[in-house]
């Protein structure tokens, strides 16, 4: 796995740029508030150990993390600030790199990723954005404790109270209105009981396969 970061630029001579986008929000009593950055960076990680024309760039931290104001922590940038700093980003990365991919770990990033793609594409840049598709609950429940737990057990709190558990359609036009807040006291949108580094590690097999198959078939495509 080669990491952009060690290399000095006589060295970087990678097809595709894999960069990892996260946030840093709350996670509920028990998930430490780089969460969806450490999924999106093992993903990242994941994807260049198993493809030698895979770089992978230094984590992007912050995203659009404004439905989680009010909990101690969150810092967010914004949906128009997000947009700007990815288009640059990649402008500027299409210089070195014929392809990049952004490996995104925050569902709040997803609105801006489509826009910020498709203009991007218009711009002929080769992009492409992924995102975990996730089986289980939403937020801080047994779905990301157990893949927290897989990737780093010692920073998972042993207390680990379930949140909202309505359906996610039940829950959105109060998420909508007031944020997580309005919804949930602890910030959990699920029940992490049961969660397990088992499930984790299954879990992120069954991601990184995903993400793969969908690198292998854009450049595939670009190829052709």
């Amino acid at each position: 796995m080669t990491r952009l970061g060690d290399l000095t630029w006589t060295r970087v001579e990678a097809e595709v740029l894999a960069v990892p986008l996260g946030s840093t929000e709350q996670h509920g009593p028990h998930l430490p508030l780089s969460t969806d950055t450490d999924i999106a960076q093992a993903l990242a990680n994941g994807l260049a150990a198993r493809r030698p024309d895979v770089v992978v760039a230094p984590a992007l931290p912050y995203g659009a993390s404004g439905e989680h104001a009010g909990f101690a922590g969150t810092l967010s940038i914004g949906h128009e600030a997000l947009d700007l700093l990815l288009v640059e980003l990649v402008r500027s990365a299409t210089d070195t790199f014929p392809h990049v991919l952004l490996v995104n770990g925050h569902g709040g990033n997803v609105a801006t990723l489509g826009a910020t793609c498709a203009r991007l594409r218009d711009e002929s840049r080769d992009v492409l954005v992924w995102s975990p598709r996730w089986r289980g609950d939403a937020h801080a429940g047994r779905t990301e404790t157990s893949v927290q737990l897989a990737l780093d057990a010692g920073r998972v709190g042993a207390s680990r109270d379930a949140g909202a558990t309505d359906q996610l359609s039940e829950l959105m036009p109060a998420l909508r209105h007031g944020g997580l807040r309005a919804v949930t006291d602890n910030g959990v949108l699920g029940d992490p009981t049961g969660a397990s580094a088992e499930e984790g590690r299954t879990l992120l097999l069954e991601a990184l396969d995903d993400l793969e198959r969908t690198v292998i078939a854009w450049l595939t495509t670009d190829s052709a």
